[in-house]
């Protein structure tokens, strides 16, 4: 994997990212928006990594840490990529950085109909938790 290249994302990079997502990732989320991508990349410029392969967008994760916990978003390969260690090396990436900035353990949301997710996630040494349930309150339209 020494032709992949890690970084952080800049705002240049955010129109690409969104439509990165809507064609690797699983799902959709109220903020898969520009201004919603803004406010992350301001509020934690290092948090939503790209993974490039020849100058080409083929993966991304969001590490995003609040000083307290590590949760990890949109970890995402492009589909001819997949399988080839891109998605290990992005959470390397994100993981490296989580202990950088103290923290202790990370979680990540993994829809429960996508079983490749599951797997991967499983891959990479991460579990679900059946004694918890994620509870939303949607805070605007």
């Amino acid at each position: 994997m020494s032709d992949l290249r890690i970084r952080a994302a800049t705002p240049d990079d955010l129109d690409a990212a969104l439509a990165f997502w809507k064609l690797a990732a699983e799902g959709t989320s109220i903020s898969d928006d520009r201004a919603g991508v803004e406010r992350l990349v301001a509020r934690d410029p290092e948090s939503l990594l790209l993974a490039e392969r020849d100058g080409e967008l083929v993966g991304t994760v969001i590490a995003g840490f609040d000083g307290w916990r590590c949760h990890l978003y949109r970890l995402a390969v492009r589909p001819d990529a997949r399988r080839q260690g891109v998605g290990s090396a992005l959470l390397a990436a994100a993981e490296e950085r989580f202990v950088r900035l103290g923290g202790r353990r990370g979680d990540a949301m993994v829809l429960d109909r996508n079983e490749r997710a599951q797997h991967a996630w499983r891959a990479a040494g991460y579990a679900p938790e059946p004694q918890w349930t994620r509870w939303v309150k949607h805070l605007t339209d």
